[in-house]
């Protein structure tokens, strides 16, 4: 499944990129924009602005109810059923990108002495060039990402 997020759930745009969905997000983006790029795509937009709710007639589209980044979350992961569809860790957080796996070789000058004697993975944005690997913050996501999805 794919989203176009508004402006307003900025966390709720990364947190669906961490969950492994392809999800346009630019804050920038004004309403009309939205619309045009959801219905371009095919994509489902999420909101919290009811006139723009208003506006999405034929597109796929969810009022997300919470201010919190964490029910929102839950709210869209329940709303369509994406459970199975998880796959963490696979996209770009900058843009949207799908993941490539790094092997450790050729990482070395792409991170810190200190990233590469500790980290056995790593992955690519082939877009932006951005490395990824499991750091510290790790545990915490992966505390939340096991609520989701019991």
């Amino acid at each position: 499944m794919t989203f176009v997020v508004d402006g307003m759930l900025g966390k709720l745009a990364k947190w669906l990129l961490i969950l492994g969905f392809d999800t346009a997000f630019d804050p920038r983006r004004r309403d009309d924009e939205l619309l045009s790029l959801a219905r371009k795509e095919g994509r489902t937009l999420l909101t919290r602005d009811r006139e723009l709710l208003q506006r999405a007639k034929a597109v796929p589209s969810l009022y997300v109810d919470s201010e919190n980044w964490r029910d929102q979350v839950r709210q869209v992961v329940q709303a369509f059923g994406l459970v199975p569809d998880i796959r963490p860790f696979t996209r770009c957080l900058v843009d949207n990108a799908a993941l490539k796996p790094l092997p450790k070789e050729r990482a070395r000058n792409l991170v810190s002495a200190f990233v590469y004697e500790r980290t056995e993975e790593f992955s690519l944005c082939p877009a932006c060039g951005r490395v990824y690997w499991p750091g510290t913050h790790l545990r915490d996501m992966e505390k939340f990402l096991a609520a989701l999805t019991r």
